[in-house]
């Protein structure tokens, strides 16, 4: 079973593992000044490690819907134009993508063409097991 740490978050051990999804999260905005090219080698990158890499369970990539909600969007600290959910059947699976080459060239590429990125992993849990 997983341990659970101090501070809340899930850790997985090397034990036998019951099914577990864990959800790779990453947020970001474009620099502004990105010309259509590079958006295009971002994008052709991004393709490149969704469909080259096997260990991907599921893929989804989002463009930002804006509400325009009273109170809803304005509670936001910061804006960020496009998302990337990636899901895992284990810890080693999300090792693996993180160690592919598609992957290293994905995040060289990002790191370079963002203003500003969020990175965090998942692993899905019980609603039973938050409180």
């Amino acid at each position: 079973m997983d341990q659970v740490q101090e501070n809340d978050s899930y850790e997985v051990g090397n034990e036998e593992q019951e099914e577990v999804v864990i959800s790779h999260v990453v947020l970001f905005r474009p620099r502004p000044t990105l010309t259509a090219d590079q958006r295009l080698t971002l994008v052709t990158a991004l393709g490149n490690a969704v469909e080259g890499i096997p260990q991907i369970k599921r893929a989804s990539i989002g463009k930002r819907l804006l509400l325009n909600r009273p109170g809803y969007e304005t509670q936001m600290a910061e804006h960020y134009e496009y998302s990337a959910i990636l899901e895992f059947d284990s810890e080693a699976d999300l090792r693996a993508y993180l160690d592919h080459p598609a992957h290293e060239e994905l995040g060289k590429l990002l790191f370079a063409s963002a203003e500003s990125v969020l990175a965090y992993d998942f692993i899905e849990a019980d609603l039973s097991t938050l409180g």
